[in-house]
């Protein structure tokens, strides 16, 4: 088994799981966006058909997960697990919108980072032989998001600069193990980020308290896997906003790694300048509709052969924040590849 361990906090994968379907819905907001083009499904309707803001959300990842599931040329009851989490209290928009499908089901929370998290435990279970196919995904709803962190939308308060406006959508992937399926993006490896703290307590200000998780992460890559920024067509962080990367590019520049030609931010490149959304995009559904919607276009045609894929979480809650406690950050790196064929 040690060969599969690489380095300290890393795994490569001795038979890469294949990324064999994959499937992105958003909101109206995020369609508007220069990527609206890329994703599969763009709500209209807020709710989602709902009578609530967290039984939209749920919606949403009910129609990424069977949608994943239909791209991947396989059907439900070809999926052993899905793994899947979002932001709410005892990730409600998981447990209920994908009480349906009737999978086993493993709930897990990394905050905004959860899509990396989910990715990574589906990618060592089929690796590990536990599994032919494992659905991952995960989600976020703006007004959900308001409700649970900050204040009532009708309260109209006004945001700071350093604000991040959360994500509508859910986005989803079918991994599957390279001899059950075929295709183009296979997970060739992950490193697990740590909980990293350097006490920053603004909740308006998430990428300040993610940047040094993400920092901590990719640097941990680069040692363990042995390699540097310029091995990488992308390396992409979740949602970190113009504040966040202006945080880890300089961590980064401190520990010898430069990334400025290689790096963006999916809370960056989701929502224009003229959507009003201050620092950016953020949730866990920014990372996740941005890698189903465009990433893993861009993987599966050949035009990047290499990316490390980066979700970044804020670690707190309601009781925390109440408590006066500091907001700690995690990150998740996965490296996708583009293959030819499966190996």
């Amino acid at each position: 088994m040690e060969h599969k361990q690489q380095g300290k906090q890393s795994v490569r994968f001795e038979h890469p799981p294949v990324i064999s379907g994959h499937a992105s819905v958003v909101g109206q907001k995020e369609g508007e966006g220069p990527y609206g083009s890329y994703f599969d499904v763009i709500e209209q309707d807020p709710k989602v058909g709902g009578q609530t803001w967290e039984e939209a959300e749920g919606k949403l990842q009910e129609k990424a997960a069977k949608l994943a599931i239909q791209h991947s040329g396989f059907t439900q009851d070809d999926i052993r697990y899905i793994v899947a989490g979002d932001l709410l209290g005892q990730l409600m928009a998981s447990s209920f919108g994908l009480m349906t499908l009737q999978k086993p089901f493993f709930g897990v929370y990394g905050a905004c980072s959860t899509m990396g998290e989910s990715i990574s435990l589906a990618a060592m279970l089929l690796d590990g032989g536990y599994a032919d196919h494992i659905l991952a995904l995960t989600s976020s709803h703006f007004a959900s998001a308001e409700k649970q962190f900050r204040f009532p939308l009708g309260y109209s308060n006004q945001r700071p600069k350093a604000a991040t406006w959360t994500v509508t959508g859910s986005g989803g992937v079918v991994l599957s193990s390279p001899d059950k399926a075929k295709g183009k993006v296979v997970v060739r490896g992950i490193t697990t980020g740590k909980i990293v703290d350097y006490g920053v307590k603004d909740t308006m200000n998430m990428g300040a308290c993610m940047a040094p998780a993400a920092g901590d992460a990719i640097a941990a890559h680069f040692s363990d896997f042995k390699s540097s920024p310029e091995d990488y067509d992308r390396i992409i962080t979740g949602d970190l906003g113009k504040v966040g990367k202006d945080i880890l590019i300089d961590l980064l520049e401190a520990k010898g790694y430069d990334i400025r030609k290689q790096y963006m931010d999916c809370g960056i490149e989701i929502y224009d300048e003229e959507q009003q959304v201050q620092a950016g995009g953020s949730g866990c559904g920014c990372s996740a509709v941005m890698l189903t919607g465009y990433i893993l276009k861009k993987l599966t045609s050949g035009e990047w052969q290499k990316v490390l894929f980066v979700p970044t979480g804020a670690l707190l809650s309601v009781v925390s924040f109440n408590e006066g406690n500091s907001i700690p950050g995690i990150a998740h790196a996965v490296l996708l590849e583009h293959v030819d064929h499966c190996k």
